[in-house]
């Protein structure tokens, strides 16, 4: 498909969706309908040409196939005048009007809150939000993520099931609620983004796709909530990491650490925007953990090398992330910073906090971290241990060769000598 008529798609698909869900009321029908309209315009349009109004082509073809489905359902129903009301002429339509950039904004925000909704798991949050908001099929959602079409495709119907069984209706949550959902939908786009800039799991350390999209996403929310200062520090967040993307791996796909990239190729334009966003933000909204990683990160990103990072403004800011949102892998990162500044003993300290921490049993990062301030130490032997156990835990084969690397690199060093008494 044409790049920019797959751009333009995935651009105008929430607002079409958003048009049919508001005059039908039927997500899971009105998504469906979209999306054929979606695969139809992407046969077409490159041969024939973009239609002078392409969303209300857009919304007329799905609103004819939700039309006809709706029919179908009704004709089994014997419910033939709720069809006739709903349908649609059959004769050549003008193109639907456009009710503005604002109602756009609207529908398109009320997606996300709708795919966020609190009886989704993440799992079906994010898959709902890619499929919705995001344009993408059910195929490449789920060769992002790594399983079957089929798997995927069960999990997005039982979220659009969720969503109609738990009652929840197109409209923008009550202003009480809103809050608390917007840090819902920050979530799964950060959800989206990290699993983009590390897969989890396979054989490619990253996927463009998945960051490109995520940030497409935020961009588009930083335009509906122009104000909000999560929103713009998430944005932000992103840009300063994904800048980096260039160099994270080698061409046999192997990852490169922070300190050994090429920072000459770093993305300087995303960085610049970065650094705008989060300087601008800070300066005029209330402080929030996206805010505080987009900081972290512009310290990082601004440093041109990596041993001019200025590591105690890290650990004051990691600091702060603690008090604004403690979690374990704050405390992973906090500790690396704590070692850089104080030596590794600061960092194992650190490290013990999280001894005993369920939400992290087994996690590879623990191992990985560990071994890294053991390497730092001095103690190859319980760093060698500490990279072969982070190695067989991890299921990114890059991570894993990278680890066993270093598991390797510290296994023929010599233990330090104890100084003379």
């Amino acid at each position: 498909m044409d790049e920019a008529v797959e751009d333009l798609l995935r651009q105008l698909a929430p607002q079409v969706l958003g048009a049919l869900v508001r005059q039908y009321g039927q997500f899971d029908a009105s998504e469906d309908a979209v999306q054929e309209a979606l695969l139809a315009a992407a046969v077409q349009w490159p041969k024939d040409g973009v239609p002078e109004s392409p969303r209300g082509w857009l919304i007329t073809v799905a609103g004819r196939r939700l039309t006809d489905q709706l029919r179908r359902e009704s004709a089994r129903r014997h419910r033939e005048e709720r069809a006739a009301a709903l349908a649609i002429p059959d004769e050549p339509l003008a193109p639907a009007a456009d009710d503005g950039p604002r109602r756009d904004a609207d529908d398109t925000l009320t997606l996300l809150f709708l795919c966020c909704h609190p009886a989704l798991t993440p799992a079906s949050q994010i898959a709902l939000t890619l499929r919705a908001v995001g344009g993408l099929t059910t195929l490449q959602i789920a060769r992002a993520f790594l399983v079957p079409e089929a798997t995927m495709a069960q999990r997005i119907s039982r979220a659009k099931a969720s969503i109609r069984s738990a009652g929840a209706q197109f409209s923008l949550p009550p202003a009480s609620e809103r809050a608390e959902r917007l840090r819902a939908v920050l979530h799964v786009l950060y959800l989206v983004f990290n699993e983009g800039y590390t897969a989890t799991s396979g054989t490619e350390l990253q996927r463009a796709d998945l960051t490109t999209e995520a940030i497409r996403l935020v961009r588009d929310l930083h335009r509906l909530l122009p104000d909000d200062g999560e929103v713009a520090g998430l944005l932000a967040l992103m840009l300063l990491t994904d800048a980096r993307r260039p160099t994270r791996s080698r061409p046999d796909g192997s990852l490169i650490p922070l300190a050994e990239q090429d920072r000459d190729h770093w993305d300087r334009r995303a960085i610049d925007e970065g650094v705008a966003l989060v300087t601008e933000t800070l300066a005029r909204a209330p402080i929030g953990p996206y805010q505080v990683q987009a900081a972290i990160a512009a310290v990082h990103d601004e440093a041109a090398r990596a041993a001019d990072t200025d590591w105690p403004q890290i650990v004051v800011l990691y600091e702060l992330l603690e008090r604004l949102a403690p979690n374990p892998m704050v405390t992973l990162n906090h500790a690396v910073a704590l070692a850089m500044v104080g030596g590794p003993a600061a960092g194992l300290d650190k490290l013990r906090a999280l001894d005993g921490d369920e939400r992290v049993a087994g996690h590879h990062r623990v191992d990985a971290v560990r071994a890294h301030l053991l390497e730092m130490a001095g103690d190859f032997e319980g760093a060698h241990a500490s990279y072969r156990s982070a190695a067989r835990r991890t299921t990114s084969l890059p991570e894993q060769r990278y680890l066993e690397e270093r598991a390797a690199r510290v296994a023929g060093r010599p233990k330090p000598r104890s100084p003379r008494r």
